[in-house]
């Protein structure tokens, strides 16, 4: 692992929580997780790679459904224990086919 990725503190499952917003319109668009091999190839192809917990295996985000997320930049907060990846989205994100996982209001007070 190289220094880069070092820095950041992965979980004790060896993973990173990783918002990925719009980056020009700032839209939120889903939350996943990384690994350290998932931010290394996000970083070597410019296109997202997450870590599926559930399918306990990494997926490149736009592989099956088309829509691909191009990376703008990547942001690390304060702490190294989160990302953020500004993204050129052009499809839906979600796997329900809306363009944000964020769709569903729970309180609008």
């Amino acid at each position: 692992m190289d220094d880069l990725l070092m820095s950041f503190r992965f979980d004790d499952n060896g993973l990173i929580p990783t918002i990925i917003q719009q980056h020009d319109t700032k839209e939120v668009l889903m939350m996943a997780w990384m690994n350290a091999e998932a931010l290394q190839k996000t970083l070597e192809s410019r296109q997202t790679w997450f870590w599926s917990r559930s399918r306990q295996e990494l997926w490149h985000k736009g592989a099956t459904s088309g829509n691909f997320q191009q990376v703008v930049a990547i942001r690390a907060d304060c702490d190294d224990d989160c990302l953020l990846v500004f993204v050129d989205s052009q499809g839906p994100a979600c796997h329900t086919g809306q363009r944000s996982c964020f769709f569903r209001e729970v309180d609008n007070g």
